[in-house]
């Protein structure tokens, strides 16, 4: 019996077979493309992340700030940014045969780059444009709480491997929130559906408190710019203690962030989506991919 077709999206096994492709294609994209782009997807998840703070600086809760950051994926989806953390779903296209190991990691380290220079870029333009003096402070005081709220993890007393396994934890149901988002988005067959598909699990993931790598190369560098660089009426202003947030550092943003987010985002949106994903509706299906 052949399946119905669904008129206004695709069904699963359908999407399934459509991330196949899609993934191929993001896998083995020319390189300085795929850079040129990742750079347009650091830039937009960070001007999400603006947004975000704008609405918390207003008075708005996280629910509506993580609303408002669906933005960034809507931006990355449908203006053909290369964001690393939906390009973890290239596990599907390796799986099926269609990449290769070295073509799928060398995008990932491309993609990643890409992103953290928009990123940065934007951070840069945040000091010039001195937008942390928003809302009487209240906006930079929101990146500056963010960020020291993301390096917590690793809590005293506790041993290190602790708190790597509680970040990367938080970076695994952030992307399978993200990659949920993006594989409804294939399932859709207009704007429409594809936007609409995206703001409730990413607004889930940002109102909860989960971990996004790229992310966190806007908001925790804009932190620590914010420390070396504010001037001091904007502490007075604030009403903030710059001693508070000496523990903003790179080192920090690094160890205590970045390589376990990373790796909890691989495993998030790469196995428990992808794969898995992939496996219930072609694979154990019994439907074909290429060796």
């Amino acid at each position: 019996m052949i399946p119905e077709k669904h008129p206004c999206c695709l069904s699963a096994a359908e999407t399934a077979k459509a991330a196949e492709s899609i993934t191929e294609h993001k896998a083995n994209r020319p390189s300085w493309q795929a850079f040129l782009m990742a750079i347009n997807a650091g830039a937009f998840i960070a001007l999400a992340f603006m947004f975000y703070t704008t609405a918390l600086a207003d008075g708005h809760g996280k629910l509506v700030g993580g609303l408002c950051f669906s933005l960034g994926l809507m931006l990355c989806v449908l203006l053909s940014g290369e964001l690393f953390t939906s390009s973890t779903l290239t596990l599907v296209a390796r799986a099926s045969g269609l990449t290769s190991w070295r073509q799928l990691l060398k995008n990932w380290g491309i993609v990643y780059c890409g992103n953290l220079a928009g990123g940065l870029f934007v951070v840069f333009l945040v000091l010039l444009a001195r937008q942390y003096d928003a809302f009487h402070g209240q906006w930079g005081q929101v990146v500056l709480d963010t960020s020291l709220h993301k390096l917590s993890h690793f809590r005293e007393g506790e041993s290190w491997f602790r708190g790597f396994l509680e970040t990367m934890t938080l970076g695994i149901f952030c992307n399978i929130m993200v990659c949920l988002a993006v594989w409804l988005g294939f399932a859709g067959k207009t704007l429409t559906d594809k936007m609409l598909a995206m703001i409730f699990p990413v607004g889930m993931f940002v109102a909860s408190g989960f971990e996004h790598s790229i992310a966190n190369m806007f908001m925790i560098p804009a932190g620590i710019s914010i420390v070396n660089f504010a001037e001091p009426s904007f502490w007075s202003n604030a009403g903030l203690d710059i001693a508070k947030y000496q523990g903003l550092t790179v080192d920090n943003f690094i160890v205590r962030n970045l390589l376990p987010v990373t790796i909890g985002n691989i495993i998030g949106g790469g196995i428990f989506v992808g794969l898995w994903n992939w496996y219930l509706n072609v694979r154990a299906a019994g439907k074909k991919t290429p060796d």
